[in-house]
């Protein structure tokens, strides 16, 4: 129980604890583990002159084995953090390779990947097999950015396409892992992605770090604790 502990308190120090500073953009994540450790992951790379990478995971599996490998994968990113959109398709082509070669045949993770520019306010975006992340614009449209690219580890032959949207003043953008859409109530019904809309709708206006206490507290007083629960981790970046 005590090694538990140990890999609890290492492992949340790999969640970031500084956020680079932007002139056009407010952004927060969060993780809450079902478990003492598990394999959900975000962070917020400094890739520096007025650039930040939004990264968000999902690791296949639970427990020690997950945060192992989630642990991985956040020290070979930290390994090529200093990167441009242009560089996005061979970083994480290496993070694949990385993670096929010294990970067991049936461990992968599901990664969201953006780099944000703030001269041009593009968010240049690589989404390896994650369920899509959400940009609410001003308007009420939304759109999502759906997967360009399989999952990584678990191929050896991997690529990917790299998409671009602009995020203007009062656009609301929310990357988020499963154990938000398939929280489940008591009569079976998940919250799914019109759940996370319902809630950016009513919040938009807010800091996000106040948006994403909002999310947690709609999918707690959603979920049934009859169901088995996953990591709860999201990601909310809002355009001013």
């Amino acid at each position: 129980m005590q090694d538990i502990v140990v890999a609890h308190n290492v492992q949340s120090r790999l969640f970031p604890r500084h956020k680079p500073p932007l002139q056009t953009l407010d952004y927060s994540g969060k993780c809450v583990q079902a478990r003492t450790v598990g394999g959900d992951y975000y962070d917020f790379l400094d890739v520096g002159s007025g650039r930040v990478g939004f990264v968000l995971a999902d690791v296949a599996g639970k427990g020690v084995a997950a945060a192992l490998l989630m642990a991985n994968l956040q020290g070979s990113l930290h390994n090529r953090a200093e990167c441009r959109a242009s560089d996005l398709p061979a970083i994480l082509a290496a993070v694949n390779g990385h993670l096929y070669e010294h990970t067991e045949a049936n461990r992968y993770a599901t990664v969201f990947f953006g780099c944000y520019d703030d001269h041009t306010r593009c968010l240049a975006y690589v989404n390896c097999g994650h369920i899509p992340a959400l940009l609410l614009r001003k308007c009420g449209e939304v759109e999502r950015l759906e997967a360009t690219a399989t999952v990584l580890g678990l191929f050896g032959n991997w690529d990917c396409s790299v998409r671009e949207t602009q995020l203007q003043t009062g656009d609301v953008l929310s990357i988020f892992t499963d154990g938000v859409t398939e929280a489940t109530s008591s009569n079976g019904d998940e919250f799914s992605e019109s759940g996370v809309l319902s809630v950016l709708r009513q919040t938009r206006a807010l800091e996000t770090d106040k948006i994403l206490d909002k999310i947690e507290q709609a999918v707690e007083e959603f979920r049934s604790i009859e169901y088995p629960q996953n990591d709860l981790t999201v990601l909310v970046a809002r355009a001013h």
